[in-house]
């Protein structure tokens, strides 16, 4: 599966995808300790690993792409006890540009195409940044706050959850940018 928005292009990894992962990510702690299933140090099989991850088809990932630059994150659905989420990161020096909330957007297209329903998300709560994207895109606060297993910081981090209630019918949220 494939997907272009107004900047980006969004696709499947491939194998030979691991080398620009790594670029991206291997030499930034901050970005993987703020996801649950990236270890620190992130190494060059941990970059293999998730280049080789398999498609569900009901939950895809993709790696959010720049045309003319490449590589410059990863977004996606996943499953958190049970229920479909959606994730994201972006490479630091593309940050502040809006290229999250693009890409994240694009998921919520994809998901409503695919007949999910609702979809959840969470920061860790030292990651206030990422709300601010997801609320961008329609999520709300549930009010919950629960211990999520982060991998790159060795244990349970609270994390703030959100969730979005999908309508088969609606049209996508539009993407905000700033001026």
């Amino acid at each position: 599966m494939f997907h272009r928005t107004e900047r980006l292009f969004l696709r499947p990894t491939f194998p030979e995808d691991w080398e620009a992962i790594f670029a991206c990510i291997g030499s930034d702690e901050a970005i993987a300790r703020n996801l649950a299933r990236a270890p620190w140090p992130y190494g060059e099989d941990a970059a293999r690993s998730f280049a080789e991850m398999p498609q569900n088809l009901r939950l895809p990932h993709f790696l959010v792409t720049l045309p003319g630059t490449g590589v410059i994150g990863s977004a996606g659905m996943g499953e958190n006890e049970g229920e479909p989420e959606i994730g994201y990161w972006i490479a630091r020096e593309h940050w502040g540009r809006g290229f999250a909330t693009e890409a994240a957007s694009a998921v919520l297209r994809i998901a409503r195409t695919l007949g999910h329903q609702r979809l959840k998300a969470g920061h860790f709560i030292d990651n206030p940044a990422s709300g601010r994207v997801l609320r961008k895109i329609g999520f709300q606060p549930t009010g919950r706050i629960t211990a999520r297993h982060s991998c790159a910081r060795g244990g349970p981090v609270d994390s703030v959850e959100y969730a979005l209630d999908l309508e088969s019918d609606a049209a996508p949220f539009p993407v905000k940018r700033a001026a």
